[in-house]
């Protein structure tokens, strides 16, 4: 799309921010107007648009395309939204070990307080295993994580989604969005399988790409996360 604005600004409204393109509102895909509750988000979106060159290019406004997913997705039915991120609670990376020695150890290293943690927040045990075979975890652990969730707002849970799905876990982004660990330390510890292969086996190219893409969608998550945390 040929960019057809001069100016993007941020409009104080009754229910928080609305972003505005030579002063017209801007528009989610279904039509609902994009309204955040943070002048921090208000400002990182109106930043996004006026970035723009003479195209559009959605791929690089990653924080417009989640606060269109917390209006349009996450609105409507949270609780639709939240079944399936919960979900993760019952298959979650941390629990399951490498069979080798060594990749195991960095695991244990960066896991195991995560676990500790979790099974505090949920107070729940987590079984742990080796290999990659499912195993069965207590019945309520996915009641308890979804009403976990539900403590958070459609623009959170928004954010969240992409951590969830990126990490494999639903225990680390949510110890990165209670602020148990920084984000960057989430990330090397959903990443260790990654760093391991790496070093095991030589630099490739196409995987070290598809991960920095992961990486910049992690980022782009947590500075929403980061925004909304400040009115």
């Amino acid at each position: 799309m040929k960019r057809f604005y001069t100016d993007a600004a941020a409009q104080p409204v009754a229910d928080g921010y609305a972003i505005t393109l030579d002063s017209r509102p801007v528009r989610t895909p279904k039509r609902a107007q994009l309204v955040v509750p943070t002048v921090q988000l208000a400002d990182a979106i109106v930043h996004e648009w006026a970035a723009q060159g003479d195209e559009i290019v959605p791929a690089t406004m990653k924080l417009t395309g989640l606060a269109n997913a917390g209006i349009d997705i996450v609105r409507p039915d949270p609780a639709a939204f939240i079944a399936p991120l919960a979900a993760y609670a019952a298959s979650d990376l941390l629990c399951y070990r490498a069979v080798e020695t060594p990749l195991a150890a960095l695991q244990a290293a960066a896991w195991d307080p995560l676990l500790d943690w979790a099974e505090r927040a949920l107070d729940l045990p987590l079984a742990r295993t080796v290999g990659v075979m499912p195993i069965a975890q207590h019945p309520a652990i996915i009641e308890s994580a979804a009403a976990m969730l539900a403590c958070h707002g459609a623009f959170e849970l928004a954010a969240m989604s992409p951590l969830i799905s990126i990490a494999g876990s639903w225990i680390v982004p949510m110890a990165v969005a209670k602020g148990i660990i920084d984000p960057e330390t989430g990330w090397q510890a959903v990443t260790i399988d990654e760093r391991w292969q790496e070093d095991r086996w030589g630099h490739d190219a196409e995987a070290a790409a598809a991960l920095a893409v992961r990486h910049a969608d992690w980022r782009a998550a947590h500075a929403m996360l980061a925004a909304l945390a400040t009115p």
